[in-house]
């Protein structure tokens, strides 16, 4: 578990997995933690992809540094957002920089998951959300088991076979005693530019199926858009842009979260 006084100081955590890759979860995860920021939450992103970190360009903080105190503890990069919000990021990215391969075999990722839990000064954090590869392997156990999250939020497209590995998700975090905060379905259909009309490229639904064959709650669904590709590139993430259907949804997921996080503030407002 987290050593003192670390542990002590962040109310929730919350995983987020994909049973495989490009289904877009660190771009669910960036824009989940600055939704719960716009409500003035104090919010952590764990950057736990060591080999392929990306929260750091998707955030547009690529040249900032995490500063090693006197102390021995590091300090993360903070975004402030809103009138009252922030966001503490964490990245190997900020280490290895950003085009230089991280070419570890597994013992080194978990040491290193390991100091950014043990010995980041995260602070008086409301939510910490642990962005993880894609998979069930390595990184997901260890934060599972050292840091002991109150939850994960499950990131998938509606394909049958994004599907297949979406359950081996939801079946690992079981596994581990972690429950599952519900489904997020990325890639969902696409609304034409010139008519409104809806097209389902990826399909639809089968997020919303496959949460209620398994039991579990259904978080809401992103369409496709190219605003979405290219602001993660930019560094401006969507939900902080002008308002649409997906920032809005988007802004709805972190509502949910706030809700199942059964969070003692009671009077929510974005601001």
């Amino acid at each position: 578990m987290m050593t003192e006084p670390q542990a002590s100081m962040i109310k929730h955590s919350i995983m987020v997995m994909s049973g495989k890759g490009g289904v877009g979860k660190t771009t669910v995860a960036v824009n989940l933690a600055l939704g719960l920021a716009l409500y003035g939450k104090k919010v952590g992103i764990l950057d736990a992809d060591i080999t392929g970190p990306n929260v750091p360009l998707m955030l547009n903080v690529e040249e900032e540094v995490m500063v090693g105190e006197d102390d021995g503890t590091i300090r993360p990069v903070e975004i402030p957002v809103g009138a009252d919000g922030v966001v503490r990021v964490v990245s190997m990215a900020f280490i290895a920089g950003r085009e230089s391969p991280v070419v570890w075999r597994g013992p080194l990722k978990i040491q290193m998951l390991k100091q950014f839990i043990e010995k980041v000064a995260w602070g008086d954090l409301d939510q910490l959300i642990i962005d993880l590869p894609p998979g069930t392997s390595d990184e997901p156990l260890t934060i599972a088991q050292i840091l002991r999250p109150e939850g994960t939020v499950i990131v998938t497209t509606p394909q049958d076979l994004a599907l297949i590995d979406a359950r081996k998700a939801i079946d690992m975090a079981r596994s581990l005693g972690v429950p599952v905060l519900g489904i997020v379905e990325n890639m969902s259909g696409f609304s034409c530019p010139g008519c409104g009309g809806a097209i389902d490229l990826f399909k639809v639904g089968g997020g919303m199926r496959a949460a209620d064959e398994l039991g579990v709650p259904f978080l809401g669904r992103i369409e496709i858009d190219p605003a979405i590709c290219e602001s993660g590139d930019s560094g401006r993430p969507f939900i902080l842009r002008v308002r649409s259907k997906n920032s809005e949804a988007f802004d709805g997921i972190a509502r949910k979260i706030i809700a199942l996080s059964q969070s003692e503030e009671g009077e929510d407002r974005r601001v």
